[in-house]
């Protein structure tokens, strides 16, 4: 835990998750969240994804519940990419290419940040 990552607590119905983010970045993860709930109820393919909700975010996070595990930044917004990119063949109505392109714009700022970060180490 370093002052360089922020954590953030995401609800999904009654399941909570919890995603480290670099702090630098967190501001585009709870502003993708809101954009792609805002663009969902346009998606008219079938099993449309459901998708947690960005509640709060904090500097410091200990997990003391056992069953909750945190996940990586970039693993959250890999899986999410994945879960448009899949959408994208069977959608004939709503674009997705703007919604695929703001995830893989912050795919990209991640992994980047990611490399230097092992760089640095």
């Amino acid at each position: 835990m370093t002052s360089k990552t922020k954590y953030a607590l995401l609800q999904h119905q009654d399941q909570l998750e919890f995603v480290e983010m670099p702090a630098t970045h967190m501001y585009q993860l709870a502003a993708l969240n809101q954009r792609l709930h805002k663009e969902l109820e346009k998606l008219t393919v079938p099993g449309i994804p459901a998708l947690p909700h960005f509640i709060a975010e904090f500097q410091g996070l200990e997990i003391v519940k056992p069953g909750y595990e945190l996940q990586q930044g970039l693993a959250y917004i890999n899986r999410l990419e994945q879960t448009f990119a899949a959408l994208q063949a069977q959608e004939k109505q709503y674009p997705l290419v703007s919604l695929l392109t703001e995830i893989r714009a912050l795919q990209a700022q991640l992994e980047q940040w990611y490399e230097e970060e092992e760089e640095l180490a």
